[in-house]
């Protein structure tokens, strides 16, 4: 991985960067794009997650553009002896830019936040479709543990 990436907390301004990110993801399929309509969602989004301290908001930059973005939540349980959890969410590393490294050091990033934040144990979610990300995840250690299920309401 280059020396000249940059991991830190989204601004608003970033939006319309992770916003594109996800518009090209084609196998997420969620229908994004940085348009005046929808601008005011977003940046409504946007600002409940950074106005929640147990939210995170994170690009990875390089050169002054976003090449990667991702959400931590923290949740605490009541099992576990209470300790907090970390999830990960909606994490995009442009395809651009996938296979340099960026993605494994932005989740180290984010493990490293969460630690400091006393969470004991990360976890994620990865459409069932992303085999490579998958395999990505499987070889920072994550071992695929629960079957998850959606619902659209």
């Amino acid at each position: 991985m280059s020396d000249d990436i940059l991991f830190r907390h989204a601004v608003k301004a970033d939006l319309p960067a992770i916003i594109a990110l996800h518009e090209a993801d084609e196998m997420g399929g969620h229908g994004d794009a940085w348009t005046p309509e929808l601008q005011p969602v977003y940046e409504a989004a946007f600002d409940e997650l950074i106005a929640d301290p147990r939210e995170r908001v994170f690009v990875a930059e390089q050169h002054g553009a976003v090449i990667g973005s991702m959400i931590a939540t923290l949740l605490v349980e009541l099992t576990g002896r209470g300790k907090p959890h970390v999830v990960f969410r909606s994490i995009q590393v442009a395809s651009s830019h996938r296979s340099l490294g960026i993605g494994a050091a932005m989740m180290a990033f984010a493990e490293n936040d969460a630690r400091a934040r006393d969470a004991v144990v990360a976890e994620l979610t990865s459409n069932i479709k992303r085999k490579d990300a998958h395999r990505f995840y499987d070889r920072l250690g994550y071992a695929q543990s629960h079957l998850g299920f959606k619902k659209k309401l």
